[in-house]
């Protein structure tokens, strides 16, 4: 559950920025998005829908000096939920169904604002090891 993933070279991400309504903490949704998360892992996974794997962020409130341009050093949204899948198809047929959607209403009664963003992966690398660098 907590174990490291593999993402394969051209998996597509998606990025869903959640912003908590007023007053509710991450304690009051680790619920709804624990049991959304499984319901996608399990349901979704592989060859019975392309999830490929996840991730969930809680905002820290750091904003880099170093890797920022502008001026606005905050986040509009409280939680990132990044998923990775075959295809932006499998995960839109995937969001469609009703075991997802009761899951995500859950989630959503939490929340003010949700978007679902994705992307196509360009690069990804590790840093060398030593053994190959001295090679």
């Amino acid at each position: 559950m907590f174990g490291p993933i593999t993402i394969p070279f051209g998996a597509k991400m998606l990025f869903n920025a959640v912003k908590l309504k007023p007053g509710v903490t991450l304690d009051d949704v680790e619920l709804a998005v624990g049991e959304m998360c499984n319901v996608v892992k399990e349901t979704y996974g592989g060859d019975k829908g392309g999830f490929i794997a996840g991730q969930v962020f809680r905002f820290s409130g750091f904003a880099s000096e170093e890797g920022s341009l502008g001026s606005a050093r905050d986040s509009d949204h409280d939680v990132a939920i990044v998923t990775y899948w075959r295809s932006f198809d499998e995960h839109e047929r995937s969001h469609a169904d009703s075991v997802f959607k009761a899951k995500f209403a859950a989630l959503g009664e939490l929340c003010t604002d949700s978007k679902e963003l994705g992307y196509e992966m360009l690069w990804q690398g590790v840093p060398e090891t030593e053994g190959v660098e001295a090679a």
